[in-house]
């Protein structure tokens, strides 16, 4: 088929490689402008640009694809479909009839449960157990398209963001490849989404990664698995910031109040939280290295009663 492929990160390149492997012809590449990132904010370039630029396809960065000019571009191209995955630009509807068969987006969630920019880091917030990649027809809305393909997936008990994204974009680029193999023999049968179901997969704010002591030790777990790799959940200490990379719940009676070290040895921090008790396992300090508790302990006295600040946000209730 011809196809306009529309994405940014790690997670779309990963299904345009599996298209390209399918012998489906990428006629044009749309994929955000190149924009600062890091520390040194250096211009850095998406995944999607540098994967076209080693297999030599036709590129586009466009601000908007709101432009008559650009709408022109890709009525030219005579595409049969457009897929779209993690792109970051909203398509027009204009731009969603181009298409012979109209847009097709890769989205990694169970649709329409958590429709919107975070559903990876939604889910494992949100303590589901299971979560997939939607292939869905686009329209004017949010994630609102009527479903032609799902694929479940559970989530592991350790899963991260990063382990997660990972899994779900193998899963979305093997469930493209089957959608279109599916279309091309007109077997999708497209199924209108249920809105009574909706939920909503907000962007993720900087300070959602700041723990809460009071949560319970499930509910601290989840924050370090769902902002691991970015930003890191952070508590303080000693008046410094301190990221948690991982930890783990705990058995036991709580033995303190939240925030407070209950414990410190060579396997990790034990810290009372407002029900159970969590056990951290690799940290960092501004500027440092990720360190195992073991290692950090050998540099920091940790006394048991000392204790990690504890804020009372209401609206950071992770239920």
């Amino acid at each position: 088929m011809r196809i306009i492929f529309a994405g940014t990160p790690v997670f779309a390149a990963t299904a345009l490689d599996a298209l390209l492997k399918a012998d489906h012809e990428i006629v044009l590449v749309l994929t955000q402008p190149d924009r600062p990132a890091g520390r040194g904010m250096k211009t850095v370039a998406s995944a999607v640009k540098l994967f076209a630029q080693q297999h030599g396809l036709v590129l586009l960065q466009p601000l908007t694809l709101k432009a008559p000019e650009i709408q022109t571009q890709l009525l030219a191209l005579n595409a049969d479909v457009m897929v779209v995955a993690a792109y970051g630009l909203i398509l027009p509807e204009a731009v969603l009839k181009i298409p012979r068969l109209g847009c097709l987006n890769i989205h990694a969630s169970l649709l329409p449960r958590w429709r919107g920019a975070a559903p990876i880091q939604r889910a494992i917030l949100a303590g589901d157990h299971e979560t997939g990649v939607t292939i869905m027809q686009m329209d004017a809305g949010l994630d609102t398209g009527a479903i032609l393909l799902k694929h479940g997936i559970a989530i592991a008990p350790d899963d991260t963001t990063q382990s997660l994204h990972d899994k779900l974009g193998l899963l979305g680029a093997q469930s493209i490849v089957e959608a279109l193999e599916l279309l091309q023999r007109r077997k999708l049968v497209p199924t209108l989404q249920d809105d009574s179901l909706a939920c909503y997969a907000a962007k993720i704010k900087k300070s959602e990664a700041e723990i809460d002591w009071q949560l319970t030790a499930e509910q601290i777990d989840r924050v370090v698995r769902t902002f691991d790799p970015n930003p890191g959940a952070y508590t303080h200490f000693r008046n410094v910031l301190l990221k948690i990379w991982q930890a783990k719940v705990v058995a036991g009676k709580v033995a303190g109040k939240p925030g407070e070290i209950v414990s410190v040895d060579r396997e990790g921090i034990t810290v009372a939280c407002g029900s159970g008790m969590l056990k951290v396992e690799i940290v960092q300090k501004p500027g440092g290295k990720q360190l195992s508790s073991a290692d950090f302990l050998a540099g920091n006295n940790l006394q048991p009663g000392e204790n990690f600040s504890a804020v009372n946000h209401s609206s950071s209730k992770h239920d």
